[in-house]
């Protein structure tokens, strides 16, 4: 008997043994998860249970339990490294089956798909093409195409035109086909974008009619679409009106037609930022809605886990969103390998939503998790192991000694 007791012991120390291996084997890997031998005493039972006065019958292995702490964070130059800070694992498609890991070292591969070293895609909510989040789940996907041009529809001008300006003659086109410096008081340029993404240089010429009346021109590649427009101020410099209409504080172009196909072009100007004050002519904001077409240029998340696009236009538009799953039991994760684990039914269904949303964590782009392992911890482990497995060796030399006294007594 004490040979089989002594034998339990020994394949406990063994299995902790492995444990503890596998802990340091992996103490560098990202997003690994330590584990624990968790023990249980054997007693020969009936069906009436044990005598008060039982032997025990040795130990067996009652669990090996996954710690779900978090591991430390380090930061790298790759904006496609992700870090879950709090609870949640990202959640991958594997050919249809679906995964979860808490290791974000993620890349794109050549169909745009953002995987992990295994090709496993990373799952997210999507955007539809204007940047706006769905609730729908899939792989998130980076297009490099350009994005396509936004031609010019508004234009917002936030400025103040100087009260004291004297009254100019009327408003001329000199001999270049440029107007005359000396029949407007003052002037400033900005660029709209026709339908194909071409850039067009705009100016709006300002010259003073009366003391409460400003006349604006405007001007499209040095080609006059639009004008005279009337500003009306009050006494205190406000915009009250525009060629006679009250309260009117928007003006809409003429069209212009660019070269090649682009289409006929017409843009509203927002004049409610004007002012009539003394103090000098000055621009303060001019914002206008169009932009020219655009190169992928940079990637990122944000903390809620929304994937940015960055463009050569100065764009930006949002991709999707990194889903984080989570379970009501997460140790009862089934591991898969490639740091990855797959759901069962001690684990519970996946409670999937957005990061920062319920018990789920932040994602942290440019990081990634190290593993909980703690090396001194496990050094210290492996210390006990071996004692522990030498004690239940020394446990069967000597039951083995008893033995043969007896089988030698005559």
């Amino acid at each position: 008997m004490p040979f089989d007791i002594a034998l339990t012991g020994l394949n406990a120390a063994q299995n902790d043994l492995q444990v503890i291996s596998n802990n340091i084997a992996n103490s560098e890997t990202n997003g690994f998860k330590r584990s624990r031998a968790e023990f249980a005493d054997l007693y020969a039972t009936s069906q009436f249970g044990t005598s008060s006065n039982a032997i025990g019958q040795g130990v067996e292995v009652a669990s090996i339990s996954q710690q779900f702490t978090d591991g430390d964070i380090t930061f790298t130059d790759n904006s496609l490294d992700l870090a879950i800070s709090g609870g949640g694992f990202f959640v991958l498609s594997d050919g249809g089956a679906q995964t979860f890991s808490r290791a974000g070292a993620f890349q794109v591969d050549n169909l745009g798909n953002i995987v992990n070293s295994s090709g496993s895609q990373l799952v997210g909510f999507q955007a539809d093409s204007s940047g706006n989040l769905t609730g729908a789940q899939g792989p998130l996907v980076i297009s490099r195409g350009n994005i396509a041009p936004n031609v010019t529809s508004t234009i917002n001008i936030d400025a103040n035109i100087d009260a004291s300006e004297i009254v100019l003659p009327a408003f001329l086109i000199g001999p270049s086909g440029a107007p005359d410096p000396g029949t407007y008081n003052h002037a400033t340029s900005y660029t709209v974008f026709d339908s194909l993404g071409g850039e067009h240089v705009t100016t709006n010429y300002f010259r003073k009619d009366n003391a409460t009346d400003w006349q604006v021109f405007q001007f499209v590649d040095n080609t006059q679409i639009s004008g005279p427009d009337v500003l009306t101020f009050d006494a205190f410099g406000d915009l009250t009106a525009i060629n006679g209409t009250v309260g009117q504080t928007t003006t809409t172009s003429g069209a212009f037609t660019p070269g090649g196909i682009g289409a006929p072009t017409t843009f509203t100007v927002d004049y409610s930022g004007v002012t009539q004050f003394g103090g000098g002519f000055g621009i303060s904001a001019i914002d206008q809605n169009g932009f020219a077409t655009g190169r992928l240029s940079s990637l990122d998340f944000d903390p809620s886990g929304a994937l940015f696009a960055r463009y050569t236009n100065g764009q930006s538009l949002t991709l999707g969103q990194v889903a984080l799953a989570n379970f009501a039991n997460p140790q009862g994760l089934r591991p898969t390998g490639s740091t990855a684990w797959s759901e069962s039914f001690a684990s519970g269904q996946p409670l999937i939503g957005a990061p920062g949303s319920a018990d789920l964590g932040l994602v942290q782009s440019g990081s990634l998790e190290e593993s909980n392992v703690d090396v001194t911890g496990e050094l210290i482990n492996l210390i006990q192991t071996q004692r522990n497995f030498q004690a239940n060796a020394q446990v069967i030399g000597t039951a083995d000694t008893i033995t043969q006294t007896i089988i030698n007594i005559r």
